[in-house]
């Protein structure tokens, strides 16, 4: 049990150490270059499919009329598509710009849906889970349409048309997105005992997601050295992901605050789903912007880290007092 609650307790750092040792690992066995274009087809394939995995088992656990949509829901929303169609304009209008790179890490940090775990750190600090699901439904939804629309226009692919080329990230992101919630409501309309039987194995979710973390951080290992962008440049875009994280809590939080959801819209725009973040960066924008992703899990982990601990600390402050007001009072008193 306690091998088990430690895995739990780093996954994130185990799940990051293996992604990067396992690259390096492959690459020192006697593997012929043949197989590498295979191996690359096979984590092509299974990237999406955990993606998509673990967004039908939090979906399973959805119940359509417990969903409301709040006006803080709309804001973030103006916030996140604004800003992400904003630079992607500037992108366009200024296609050889130098900082074209880290403006799209910026893009991919900014649409990127809220992570299907922001649901359990909500709970635990007394946010609203309804909401946050609600809201991540509406991203995934954004995501689904946005992506298709302007990437094609802001990374050009030399060998298709737009149109094309639009199809094509259509036909990847939307099956990944929206195709999970549709499964899960059709399961839950025509065989809900199943549904709610699916929606219980959570803890399979969570494995899922360290499977596909550890993946995605090969994969960005893989980018950044198999990169020819300079270091100034790949120094700039983990800078950017620390600018994305904080802003997003912060302004999510802001935001929050006037409708009396602080901790749920801070979660709702600040944590992200940062697997996504990395396959999109990966299979859309230029390969090394899915440091971004990488680091970004990092920064939203670290603030959630330290949330759970204030919030604990406050809970643990509350307890005492009630089973000791005495003490509280003579303690005001000085």
């Amino acid at each position: 049990m306690n091998v088990v609650k430690f895995l739990k307790d780093w996954t994130l750092i185990i799940a990051m150490l293996a992604g990067i040792a396992g690259y390096f690992l492959y690459t020192l066995l006697p593997i012929p270059p043949a197989v590498h274009p295979v191996v690359n087809d096979v984590i092509g394939l299974i990237q999406p499919t955990l993606i998509f995995s673990m967004l039908f088992l939090t979906f399973c656990r959805i119940d359509v009329r417990d969903l409301r949509f709040r006006m803080w829901h709309l804001w973030l929303l103006i916030f996140q598509c604004g800003l992400f169609l904003a630079i992607g304009l500037i992108l366009v209008a200024m296609p050889h710009s130098g900082l074209r790179v880290v403006l799209e890490g910026a893009m991919i940090c900014l649409i990127c849906p809220t992570a299907t775990a922001g649901a359990v750190i909500t709970r635990k600090l007394g946010g609203s889970v309804n909401n946050i699901t609600t809201y991540t439904v509406l991203i995934n939804l954004a995501t689904a349409l946005l992506i298709p629309a302007l990437v094609p226009f802001v990374h050009p692919n030399p060998q298709m048309t737009v149109w094309t080329s639009a199809l094509l990230i259509l036909s990847k992101v939307f099956p990944l997105l929206l195709m999970p919630l549709v499964a899960a409501a059709l399961l839950r309309r025509f065989a809900p005992h199943i549904a709610e039987r699916v929606g219980k194995h959570q803890e399979l979710s969570f494995y899922l997601w360290a499977v596909a973390l550890a993946l995605a951080l090969a994969v960005t290992t893989r980018s950044i050295v198999h990169s020819t962008v300079d270091i100034w440049t790949q120094l700039w875009l983990v800078a950017v992901s620390l600018v994305c994280c904080v802003l997003q809590f912060w302004l999510g939080r802001k935001i929050g605050i006037r409708y009396g959801e602080k901790i749920t819209a801070g979660q709702s725009c600040g944590q992200k789903n940062t697997v996504l973040a990395i396959w999109m960066g990966y299979t859309f924008f230029t390969p090394v912007t899915s440091i971004v992703g990488g680091f970004y899990s990092i920064w939203h982990n670290v603030i959630n880290s330290y949330q759970l601990y204030e919030h604990k600390k406050h809970t643990e402050s509350i307890s005492d007092t009630d089973h000791n007001p005495q003490g509280q009072a003579s303690r005001t008193t000085i």
